[in-house]
């Protein structure tokens, strides 16, 4: 349904703008308690390195009833996202990926398609060894 995906993708743009988050404000509320810390990437990459805290549903794996098996059963639960191209460094574990396709768009739109709607999305580019950035996994 296209014509569906792009009308939810026109109502979503000013949401989006106002669920960004910078950093130390993203990673404070990221761990409070009944808080989730989304990441979609594949399961190799996120074996490969992730944020601490981490849970990892694939975005090609989201179904309704894989996403209440991460996130639950309350739809108004606080899901924090991030993705590859939040990082400046451009290595292991999160390269760079082209700026219009990073996955923190979709994973944002579909999860609203999904009935979530807390969903608050980190905003800046930082370092992967900045201030407050901890890493789990094989490369973290």
């Amino acid at each position: 349904d296209y014509a569906g995906f792009s009308e939810l993708v026109g109502d979503l743009g000013k949401v989006r703008a106002s669920h960004r988050l910078a950093w130390p404000r993203f990673a404070r509320k990221a761990r409070e308690r009944g808080a989730l810390l989304l990441d979609a990437r594949s399961a190799d990459a996120f074996a490969r390195g992730h944020l601490k805290g981490a849970v990892n549903l694939p975005f090609t794996d989201f179904t309704d009833d894989a996403l209440r098996a991460v996130i639950g059963d309350n739809p108004n639960r606080p899901i924090y996202i991030y993705c590859n191209n939040n990082f400046s460094d451009n290595r292991a574990p999160v390269v760079t990926k082209r700026v219009q396709l990073a996955l923190n768009i979709p994973t944002f739109i579909n999860l609203h398609g999904y009935g979530y709607r807390n969903i608050w999305e980190l905003a800046d580019v930082i370092s992967t060894v900045g201030p407050g950035v901890e890493w789990e996994g094989s490369g973290g």
